[in-house]
């Protein structure tokens, strides 16, 4: 595959115009072309970066946030430990030290 910056950056540009649309008209919480307009996005930028690099050796300073629901289940569990079962957990943690 052939990486072309420009075009890249053109339809980053246009996906950003379509998720700002998307937003700006939004139906309700749920409408599902805001979402699409995301992931749209998300891809173009991931095209524009990776085309950047590839020809230029070049990124931008943005970083897509990766999503990853196993992580946010597991910081939902350790939010969800009480004082005791804290002080417990160290207690385990310094005697494995």
């Amino acid at each position: 595959m052939t990486a072309d910056p420009r075009a890249a950056l053109d339809r980053l540009i246009a996906a950003l115009e379509a998720h700002y649309t998307a937003v700006s008209t939004r139906r309700s919480d749920e409408d599902p072309r805001v979402d699409d307009a995301y992931d749209v996005l998300a891809d173009a930028f991931e095209v524009y970066d990776d085309a950047l690099a590839r020809v230029y050796g070049e990124v931008t300073p943005f970083v897509l946030e990766e999503e990853d629901d196993e992580d946010d289940d597991d910081d939902d569990e350790d939010e969800d430990l009480d004082d005791e079962d804290a002080d417990h957990a160290d207690e385990l943690d310094a005697q494995r030290g």
